[in-house]
């Protein structure tokens, strides 16, 4: 069965209302198991009800995340190659009515960016574009793999959906993890992704299949906080996430909490999601799959970063710059959206040792012969 014929058995409106009537009998139950936790239980740690077990909860899901993960902190950089997009997302700074300049990186131009990036230590880089075939397809990403491969040993990648073949492709290059969010999994899609790539909602839901059918080393998966209810938005997350894991067994796994930044041209957020609601979440995934990884990146504030390292996080961006060229010459202009910790890297690492965490800035080898 596809995760779409999962998805079609269930009604957005009905979850969201289960998941309001959980009340602190069913939060408890889901605190006191000591194996896997089911979607039952996912649903009344994102519930209501599981706000006054805030700090039980923060305290299970450190417990559970050192005895996976130790004391260690994975640090990456996103690198942006291209601002061009054919969609029109309300949310994002690249939405192509927006009057901005559009760049597409040059070879050239990224290595001088992998340079900078290199100097400040980082060993995993994520790559990431708009949504444009034309200005970036499977053969640009082709020639930047290429590229980049010999200055990086995790090479992960946040691009427009492609088939499974182009996936295949960039897997035999060194592309070791692809991010795609839903953004949302509620009704009100369409009315944020009114036209291009992004508006078929079911190729979309798909993708997550054909990059586990190609092969990929790791999937990650978020929906974009502040667009819909997200208690209900993250019980799908979380719904996708147990399909994707059944079916891609040999697959690793990350969920992102990315929430909705000022950006050229966007919509404010339709719904509020506070520190504490974020704290509950990163808590309750935690809590329902202690094996999972989960990132934070420079959208947040420093001090909600600072804290959210010692309740579960496991991945955490620094010193992104979120426009094309960014590293090289700061314009601003071409920002997807505005940060919110500006440290240096450098800084970040600190922090993280100050806290007794270990930075890592670099996962693996490249296997060589691939």
């Amino acid at each position: 069965m596809s995760f779409k014929e999962i998805y079609t058995k269930y009604d957005w409106d009905e979850i969201k209302t289960e998941i309001y009537m959980k009340d602190g009998s069913h939060v408890e139950a889901a605190l006191s198991k000591t194996g896997a936790r089911s979607m039952e239980d996912l649903m009344a740690l994102l519930s209501p009800a599981a706000a006054p077990f805030l700090e039980q909860m923060a305290n299970l899901s450190h417990e559970l995340t050192q005895k996976r993960f130790g004391k260690t902190l994975q640090m990456y950089i996103p690198l942006y190659l291209s601002n061009k997009c054919s969609n029109n997302c309300l949310y994002c700074g690249f939405r192509n009515k927006n009057r901005i300049k559009r760049i597409t990186l040059t070879m050239d131009q990224i290595i001088e960016e992998v340079k900078v990036i290199k100097s400040y230590g980082f060993d995993h880089i994520l790559l990431v574009t708009g949504e444009s075939r034309e200005s970036a397809g499977v053969e640009y990403f082709e020639e930047v793999l290429r590229l980049i491969r010999p200055y990086f040993s995790n090479i992960s990648m946040e691009v427009q959906p492609m088939e499974q073949e182009d996936y295949e492709r960039l897997i035999k290059l060194g592309l070791n993890t692809v991010l795609v969010y839903q953004e949302t999994y509620g009704k009100k899609y369409h009315e944020f992704h009114p036209v291009g790539m992004k508006s078929d909602f079911f190729y979309r839901l798909d993708t997550p299949d054909r990059i586990g059918s190609a092969g990929i080393h790791k999937i990650g998966l978020g929906a974009l906080l502040g667009l819909d209810d997200w208690r209900t938005d993250s019980w799908f997350t979380g719904l996708h996430l147990n399909y994707l894991k059944k079916r891609y067994w040999r697959t690793r796994f990350s969920v992102s909490f990315p929430r909705l930044r000022p950006a050229t041209g966007v919509i404010e957020p339709k719904v509020v999601v506070t520190d504490r609601d974020l704290a509950q979440m990163i808590c309750a995934y935690r809590i329902f799959d202690e094996n999972l990884e989960l990132s934070i990146s420079t959208r947040e504030s420093v001090r909600f970063r600072d804290n959210a390292i010692k309740i579960g996080i496991t991945s955490i961006s620094a010193g992104s710059k979120t426009e094309p060229g960014g590293y090289t010459a700061d314009t601003g202009e071409l920002e997807q959206f505005e940060i919110n910790d500006s440290r240096t890297p450098e800084e970040i690492a600190c922090m993280i040792s100050s806290k007794g965490y270990e930075p890592v800035w670099k996962d693996w080898d490249i296997h060589y012969g691939i």
